[in-house]
């Protein structure tokens, strides 16, 4: 329960900080905005302020509100007399609901329409903007208290470690004798040696003084041999036997298939924490951007998934996961979520932002607007599809968990 809730805390806060991005800049070129949602629709309630009695008013269900319009931009009028804040059904994300939208009633002053293609794009990419810069405050903050990094190149002169380094699990390969075990992401690894007869003349690597070289050089050497790991899950002891196992081609030895760091926790002084964290930001995202070229061109080639892709109910476990290891882990997996919306979002996809700015090019480009028509339609097809891709990735991670 407590991992669904601090799940549905960060998406919320990921998702009305990347609208207000959009609700900001609208106001500030005087563009009118009809309402700000959280969620999608059908509306369960919300509220306004009547501009003549200044008092608050609730309003209850669907009204004029509905799923395809909210997606596809469809032409809407002032529904209220003031900007409606609504909450809706599906919580999956958020929406700003804005005058004009895909160019109609562009002879209307306060119209997005109306306005030249360089303040449309940046009230579209302002939601994008707002993302990066909160991963990069919670990073600079995380970097005043202490976030989690590799230890094994050493650390700055700058650098201050709140926690000396561990040897923790990154990653586990699909298909492989860890994942058959039940290794995780974030487990710490206490003890590790060779079990059964063989294990008189091996010594175990005893933490803290195992690393991530020694713990490669130790599986090397004993590749042909079942091996008894001690880990660290949560602050729970946990004890898995596994083998080696030949994984790829070319390998040259057995693997068991993880990914491993030497992690521990390290901040900085607040002046230099801030400059840190942003930097953090800017290459978390070029990182992403360069996980999604791989995975597109691995699709693209029939190679499959280089690596899993979580869905909501992934993402809640991660989450839970990180909470589990401490508050600094929770921090660093927030920003990356913030990151991982962003350049989503920037992609150029109907119905996401990305896709948005793609018809404003193509009007420049052409010298006159794409067919509303046209404009809607592909991003109520782009929606479909990705709430289609959501439901089954979904469905995947659900059976993962079983």
């Amino acid at each position: 329960m407590l991992t669904v809730l601090l799940f549905i805390l960060i998406l919320g806060i990921l998702v009305i900080v990347h609208e207000c991005g959009h609700f900001i800049m609208a106001r500030c070129f005087k563009i009118q905005v009809y309402e700000f949602g959280f969620g999608f629709p059908p509306r369960a309630f919300g509220i306004y302020r009547d501009p003549v009695t200044k008092k608050m008013k609730f309003i209850y269900g669907k009204g004029k509100s509905d799923l395809k319009k909210t997606v596809s931009g469809d032409k809407q009028r002032d529904e209220f007399p003031s900007i409606l804040w609504s909450f809706n059904w599906l919580p999956l994300g958020g929406f700003v609901r804005i005058k004009g939208e895909n160019g109609e009633e562009a002879q209307d002053v306060d119209s997005f329409g109306h306005h030249k293609a360089w303040k449309r794009i940046t009230v579209l990419v302002a939601g994008v903007t707002m993302n990066f810069l909160l991963a990069g405050v919670i990073l600079g903050i995380g970097f005043m208290i202490g976030l989690p990094a590799d230890l094994s190149g050493g650390v700055e002169n700058n650098a201050i470690i709140v926690e000396n380094a561990h040897v923790v699990i990154q990653q586990v390969q699909k298909n492989s004798p860890a994942e058959a075990a039940g290794l995780r992401f974030g487990d710490k690894i206490l003890r590790v040696e060779v079990a059964g007869e063989a294990s008189a003349s091996a010594e175990p690597l005893i933490a803290p003084e195992i690393s991530s070289r020694d713990f490669i050089e130790y599986l090397q050497a004993h590749s042909s041999e079942y091996f008894s790991m001690v880990i660290d899950r949560g602050g729970e002891t946990i004890e898995k036997t596994l083998i080696p196992e030949f994984l790829d081609e070319g390998d040259e030895y057995p693997r068991i298939g993880i990914a491993l760091a030497d992690a521990g926790l390290i901040r900085y002084p607040w002046y230099i924490a801030v400059y840190k964290g942003f930097v953090a930001a800017f290459f978390g995202l070029l990182n992403i951007f360069i996980a999604f070229y791989y995975l597109i061109k691995n699709l693209l080639m029939g190679q499959g998934l280089l690596f899993d892709v979580a869905g909501p109910v992934g993402i809640a476990t991660i989450v839970g996961q990180s909470a589990k290891l401490g508050f600094n882990y929770v921090l660093n997996v927030a920003a990356m979520l913030s990151l991982s919306l962003a350049a989503i979002n920037i992609l150029p996809i109907p119905a996401l932002d990305g896709g948005r700015v793609l018809f404003v090019v193509i009007e420049k480009i052409i010298g006159r607007p794409v067919s509303m028509k046209h404009e809607q339609l592909a991003h109520t097809i782009g929606f479909v599809l990705l709430m289609a891709l959501i439901v089954v990735v979904t469905f995947r991670d659900i059976v993962g968990l079983f």
